[in-house]
Parts: structure tokens; C-alpha cells; sequence
């Protein structure tokens, strides 16, 4: 998860940094060179979000996925457990005799 938010960040720095060279260096007036900037960022914002709403419900089944392996990981042990225990029950029990 951690590569995947590094690699995140360069993307959006990359883009950045390229669109505000290629619009710097482009021969409009200010006001649309401030608008093509503004443009730009909106454009990286929203593709940051959907990064981010990807990667939310990326975690969220992973986090989903674990919990339910843990709980069936659990219910297996208690069944383990609950044996064993009437084992040892069964054992004193001839033990007692």
C-alpha cells in the first residue's frame, strides 16, 4: 500500500510540475495562462480523488477479507479447543475410575 501512495505522489507531482511548464511556457495572455493552470489542478484534484475513493474501497475489502479469514480462522480454533477439552473430560473420567 505503501508503493502504491508513493507512486501516487510522483504521478501527481509529475503532472503538476508538467502542466505548469507547459503552460508557462505557452504563448497565451495571463488570465487564460491562470485559467489553463486552474484547469490543470482541477483536473489532478479530481484524479486524486478518485485515487483516493479507489484506494478506500480497495483497503476497506482487504480489511473486510482479513476479519472475515480471522473469524473463521477463530471458529475453526474454538472447535479445535472444544475437542480437545472433552478429550481431557474423557481421559479424567477414566482416570477418576
Amino acid at each position: 500500500m505503501s508503493s502504491q501512495n508513493n507512486s501516487l505522489i510522483a504521478l501527481l507531482a509529475g503532472a503538476a510540475v508538467g502542466i505548469g511548464l507547459g503552460i508557462l511556457f505557452a504563448p497565451d495572455k495571463g488570465s487564460k495562462t491562470r485559467e489553463k493552470i486552474k484547469d490543470g489542478f482541477n483536473d489532478l484534484k479530481e484524479g486524486a480523488k478518485e485515487k483516493y475513493t479507489d484506494t478506500k474501497e480497495e483497503l476497506k475489502d482487504s480489511i473486510d477479507e482479513l476479519l472475515s479469514k480471522s473469524s473463521y480462522k477463530a471458529e475453526e480454533a474454538i472447535t479445535y479447543l472444544e475437542e480437545k477439552l472433552a478429550e481431557l473430560k474423557a481421559q479424567n473420567a477414566k482416570l477418576q475410575k
